[in-house]
């Protein structure tokens, strides 16, 4: 599938070359007059070995979306497709299985566990799940983020960079399809946000992997083949080949205060 089909188009649930599709998600937290829309009708497409920054002011659902897709949280309506499976009839264990086979996800917050080394921590999810990696490929992944070497040092031995790149080290360990990331250099200086972006980088244009990644700025999206712009739970816009100008310019119709 061409990277610049537009979002939402329609087309069967194995749509060649389509890794996540999301159709008209709704989702809304609280009850009565605490209500909150989250997502109001989102349809997105992403298709293998691409790239996508989703965007748009606080609220406006960037992570509930982000979340959604990855099989985090359920919709109220509307699917999810991983390939040519609908995740949400699913039972959980069998969503679970499936996760660990076809999703990474990194947090803003790294959510490493200060008492286990890096090569621990990277094995830990497999561990959990029964399916311990092999010690062979967890430095096989610290190397492909640039940690060769660092296997046995704790989180408070490393930098806020050098521990995000283990929390990404974590997340492709299984090799999945899709990379999901949420503000994964929020907590970052700027050169060290832009070595973390060009890792991503990198795995999309050399390692095949789909990534979308929750974003607030505009130099960040600007690494990804498009945005995806929302507001007030709605898909607005959608840019490719993006610019950090024409991003801010977006958010500010958006009425993004970033």
């Amino acid at each position: 599938m061409d990277p610049a089909e537009p979002v939402g188009a329609a087309g069967a649930a194995g749509t060649v070359g389509t890794v996540a599709r999301a159709d008209g998600l709704h989702r809304q937290y609280g009850r009565g007059n605490r209500a909150v829309a989250a997502l109001r009708g989102v349809s997105a497409r992403f298709a293998a070995g691409t790239f996508t920054a989703v965007m748009g002011p606080s609220g406006s659902g960037k992570t509930t979306l982000l979340h959604c897709l990855a099989g985090m949280d359920r919709p109220d309506r509307g699917t999810v497709w991983w390939g040519d499976t609908e995740i949400g009839t699913l039972p959980e264990r069998r969503l679970a299985r499936l996760r660990r086979e076809n999703v990474g996800f990194v947090f803003q917050g790294f959510n490493l566990m200060p008492a286990m080394t890096a090569a621990q921590n990277v094995e830990l999810p497999g561990r959990l799940a029964g399916h311990r990696p092999e010690r062979h490929q967890v430095r096989e992944a610290l190397a492909r983020v640039g940690l060769a070497g660092c296997e046995r040092q704790r989180p408070a031995t490393l930098s806020g960079g050098q521990q995000q790149r283990v929390a990404i080290a974590r997340a492709l360990v299984a090799r999945p399809r899709v990379l999901f990331a949420d503000e994964p250099t929020g907590a970052l200086d700027r050169a060290t946000g832009q070595d973390v972006l060009t890792l991503l980088r990198r795995g999309v244009d050399h390692d095949g992997q789909t990534c979308v990644m929750v974003t607030h700025d505009p130099t960040a999206a600007a690494y990804a083949d498009r945005v995806l712009l929302l507001a007030d739970g709605r898909l607005v816009d959608e840019l490719h080949r993006p610019t950090p100008d024409r991003v801010a310019h977006a958010l500010t119709l958006a009425g993004s205060p970033g």
